[in-house]
């Protein structure tokens, strides 16, 4: 059993993963759909990766922007899954401090990233439908590889703080977190001092990001569907929205679990915690799941280079 009670100091050295409280005796067997996800997000992620990187063809911002996701998908999963399997199959619950507040950092800010480059893609859709004569002019290489540094500063800036608060509270009641990761606000609750500025701050850098985020993919959409609707034929325009199914796909993947991970763990009472933290894990492992196949099923030029891909190997 893990001991609740500690004697009071200001950064404890370890803190301890409950894992999904009240479902303990169920840990192995939630271990393998979570196992099986994360080596599926693993193998489509890379094959993605190696498929851009070596197919010429998919040498477009498009491709880049998805590469990208995948490198990002690859962090968000890889941050949260090992310790996690570490506590299902190794009753190995122990984490240092200062680990906890990486995996923190890491998972919080690069799910600002993803965010960011669903964003850019969405430009990217923008300028394809609405400037096409003007797409490769407009997104360039180099133009291309601003958008993502912006994604990518963007998350480190806004959620650095986030460790740095953590890090200068004492913890004098209990170090164990009642989650299967060091999700900022489970560990916060444990300090024993007044937490208002985490919390508030927590909650302005969501708004923010994701109220910038979906506002500029919502507006970018409603000049693609105005586009689209003023083309001359249906086949038209259904050639033309379909090259956004993708795209739309993944961004419901994201935005739907993260967002009703976080208004249940904010504003549900009545919720049960081991329901909380099961959608916060489906929200860092179902979209890195998930992307791989959607743009590997739903992107012709993906799908048509898989299948050479495996075609040729196997002949």
């Amino acid at each position: 059993m893990l001991d609740l009670n500690s004697t009071a100091f200001t950064n404890p050295i370890t803190f301890f993963l409950m894992g999904i409280p009240g479902l303990e005796d169920l840990h192995i067997w939630i271990s393998i759909p979570f196992c099986s996800m994360y080596i599926v997000a693993l193998m489509g992620n890379i094959l993605i990766l190696f498929i851009i990187k070596t197919e010429t063809v998919l040498h477009e911002p498009m491709f880049y922007f998805l590469s990208m996701l995948a490198i990002t998908d690859l962090i968000l999963s890889t941050s949260t899954l090992p310790k996690m399997l570490g506590v299902f199959w190794f009753n190995y619950h122990e984490i240092s401090f200062h680990a906890c507040l990486t995996q923190m950092f890491f998972i919080h800010a690069f799910s600002g990233v993803e965010s960011g480059l669903l964003v850019a893609m969405a430009l990217d859709r923008y300028v394809a439908i609405c400037n096409p004569l003007r797409h490769s002019s407009i997104l360039t290489n180099a133009v291309v590889a601003q958008v993502g540094m912006v994604a990518l500063l963007r998350g480190l800036v806004l959620m650095t703080p986030h460790p740095f608060l953590v890090r200068r509270w004492p913890y004098c009641q209990s170090t164990v977190v009642s989650h299967t990761y060091c999700e900022h606000m489970a560990v916060v609750k444990l300090a024993c001092a007044d937490i208002s500025i985490n919390s508030l701050y927590s909650l302005a850098v969501i708004i923010l990001i994701v109220g910038t985020d979906v506002t500029c993919i919502s507006l970018s959409y409603v000049q693609i569907l105005h586009t689209v609707f003023n083309l001359p034929s249906n086949d038209t325009r259904l050639k033309t929205l379909s090259t956004c199914g993708s795209h739309v796909c993944v961004i419901l993947t994201f935005y739907i679990p993260a967002l009703f991970s976080f208004l249940t763990h904010r504003f549900s009472k009545h919720i049960p915690r081991h329901t909380h933290i099961l959608l916060a894990n489906m929200y860092l492992l179902v979209p890195p799941m998930l992307n791989p196949i959607i743009y590997g099923v739903r992107t012709r030029q993906i799908r048509e280079c898989v299948l050479q891909l495996f075609t040729t190997k196997i002949s």
